[in-house]
């Protein structure tokens, strides 16, 4: 085999591969997938980053696009029923954009006040928001940090 030939073997090889890593995401009819971490209690970073989830669904289509805001840490208020954000968080749940309260963060708020947060409705809790973000990026997810 010439060097050429050994070349665009391997070259077709990592397209081949390419292929094979991309096809069951193009399966499932979504092939673009996302999670933005909100840590910080900072409402325009909040807003930022509901700002980029509708951004993409507007630029991808909503069919297109899976997208998971997982909020711990400081960052959970913007999930909470008395935020100034949470009309808004509710409305874009029901816009397939998938919301994570972190369960470690809420037990951590319910020891240091006496009660369990409040979440707006449409949010899910999880057992710890940087495992979710962990195990959506081993699903593929791209990571946004705003």
């Amino acid at each position: 085999m010439t060097r050429n030939s050994v070349a665009l073997t391997r070259l077709l090889l990592a397209a081949l591969l390419t292929v094979a890593v991309a096809l069951p995401a193009f399966a499932e009819g979504k092939p673009h997938k996302l999670v933005i971490q909100v840590s910080t209690d900072d409402p325009q970073t909040q807003t930022i980053a509901m700002n980029n989830a509708v951004n993409l669904q507007k630029d991808l289509g909503m069919d297109n696009v899976e997208i998971e805001i997982v909020a711990y840490g400081p960052g959970l208020g913007m999930l909470t029923r008395e935020n100034e954000l949470s009309g808004r968080v509710q409305s874009l749940a029901m816009q397939d954009i998938t919301f994570s309260a972190c369960n470690n963060t809420m037990k951590g708020i319910e020891k240091k006040t006496g009660k369990m947060p409040e979440l707006t409705e449409g949010v899910k809790v999880v057992p710890a928001g940087v495992t979710r973000i962990m195990e959506l990026q081993e699903q593929g997810y791209a990571y946004v940090r705003p």
